[in-house]
């Protein structure tokens, strides 16, 4: 591993006075998991939660101080809702990101509407049209977080977790360039435990994802790794060897999919890729497809031979409420005695990070930041996906190196797409967000005339939270059938 010249320095952080502004501090997942890993950290503080839903924030606030009256809480922390943002980030230490918009308004219209269209997506949460749609939604009000940070609290380290983590995360740096910003995301870290398993499986150790080693690189949801390594072991040799195993070669039908949930992971697709492409995919297959487009063509049957089973419309639109979404937790039950209440660690690394911040230890994990020459294949300033070395006052991407060039072409074209959009958002055009969005791999199955349709059907169905985008002066629109300018 080597490690880059460049990177992101602040000031240290003093465990014992942390100040935490968490944007997005409703949140109805993340949010308690955070709390739980604070409280049986090393570090104490106080957390500001700010919300557009003021009341979700305030319900996170009374949670959160309700976990620190556990006996077993060592850490101190203190929870405030904050109803104004600039009042949250003054001074902050740490911005913490992490929203997202009712997806029964949204997220249900990125999947629906490209289905029609004959695009059966698998996620339609960081690419293809529902992707983009997100990130068209979601980058105008990170610019305005980037501003308010830049004002508030400019040497404050920012740890994004919002999708789509790459156009976001680059949506800051576009905003404020010297942002101390971060993106972050699980598949990698799945990604070593996957190998841990094929670990234990095929060799017969005791293996942990804290045991292997991988050299990651890429765009977030699309990485791939060319080194593994089990205590220092190198994996390749069984990695290859398994390509013409049946753990490598199975198929599936709908049936077989049946009571499976759409996050169960076959790894087909990812076996399927490092067969033909000679490096590992370091995401899981639900969101591989979305990439790598032809395991798209047939719809759910073709999708399904994969083991790769579709999220539903239906699944997005319920996931606010805890009565009826497993992922949507329910702080008010804990509180109330409904429900038993534990307290263990998430395997989340934000509290880790932030001790190698302060000194305490060195750390290397895979982050999301712009492209100085960490990657070489991949044109700098675009956000890519590597490893990171994290100490006292510093993230330091290290050096990954580059791809073959089927890999390396279907990355750019992706690469593409974000940057012409990012660009669009500047000054909000949407026709030229139209021009990046033709550029998709899942859009460029449709005649152009279909595509600009498909857009503005999400357009209108959109329309209230595509603040920033000059939707008025839009050719596109105005030429569209689908939208009633």
């Amino acid at each position: 591993m080597t490690e880059s010249s460049y990177g992101v320095q602040a000031e240290g952080i003093d465990t014992d006075d942390v100040t935490i502004a968490y944007i997005g501090g409703g949140s109805r997942e993340w949010a308690p998991k955070f709390f739980r890993d604070l409280a049986i950290s090393d570090l104490s503080g106080e957390v500001r939660l700010h919300d557009i839903d003021h009341e979700s924030a305030e319900r996170n606030a009374e949670f959160g101080n309700w976990v620190q009256d556990r006996d077993e809480v060592e850490a101190e922390w203190e929870y405030e809702a904050v109803a104004d943002r600039d009042e949250a980030l003054d001074g902050a230490d740490a911005v913490v990101l992490s929203t997202q918009y009712n997806p029964a308004e949204t997220f249900v219209h990125d999947l629906d509407i490209p289905k029609e269209h004959g695009i059966y997506g698998a996620v339609a949460a960081t690419i293809g049209p529902g992707g983009i749609f997100r990130a068209m939604r979601t980058i105008p009000v990170y610019r305005e977080f980037a501003a308010s940070i830049r004002e508030q609290c400019p040497d404050a380290w920012v740890f994004n977790f919002t999708n789509p983590v790459h156009f976001v995360t680059r949506a800051l740096y576009d905003e404020y360039p010297d942002i101390n910003a971060v993106g972050f995301c699980h598949e990698v870290l799945w990604t070593r435990h996957h190998l841990a398993k094929i670990v234990e499986e095929e060799l017969g150790e005791e293996a942990a994802r804290s045991d292997i080693s991988v050299n990651v690189k890429g765009i977030n949801h699309f990485t791939w790794i060319d080194e593994a390594r089990y205590k220092g072991r190198d994996l390749w040799p069984l990695l290859e060897d398994l390509v013409d195993t049946d753990r490598a070669n199975r198929e599936f039908t709908p049936e077989d999919l049946e009571d499976d949930s759409p996050f169960t992971d076959k790894q087909q697709v990812t076996w399927e890729l490092f067969r033909r492409f000679g490096v590992f995919p370091a995401a899981g297959d639900r969101h591989l497809v979305e990439y790598a487009t032809s395991f798209l063509v047939g719809g759910k049957e073709g999708l399904n031979r994969w083991g790769v089973k579709r999220t539903t419309s239906d699944y997005r639109a319920k996931h606010w409420n805890p009565a009826e979404s497993e992922q949507t937790t329910d702080v008010e039950a804990w509180m109330n005695g409904e429900r038993e209440f534990e307290l263990f660690h998430s395997n989340e690394i934000f509290d880790d990070m932030m001790m190698a911040l302060a000194g305490e230890d060195t750390m290397v994990a895979n982050v999301n930041m712009p492209n100085e020459g960490q990657v070489t294949d991949i044109e700098d300033g675009a956000v890519v996906e590597t490893n990171a070395v994290i100490r006292e006052g510093e993230i330091k991407p290290t050096t990954a190196g580059g791809f073959p060039r089927p890999v390396r072409s279907m990355i750019n074209g992706h690469v593409d797409t974000i940057e012409s959009i990012i660009e669009a958002s500047r000054t909000g055009d949407i026709d030229e967000a139209f021009a990046g969005f033709l550029l998709d791999q899942q859009v460029r199955t449709l005649q152009t005339e279909e595509a600009r349709e498909m857009f503005a059907e999400l357009v209108a169905a959109e329309e209230e939270y595509l603040q920033g985008w000059d939707l008025d002066g839009s050719d596109v629109l105005a030429e569209a059938d689908a939208y009633d300018a």
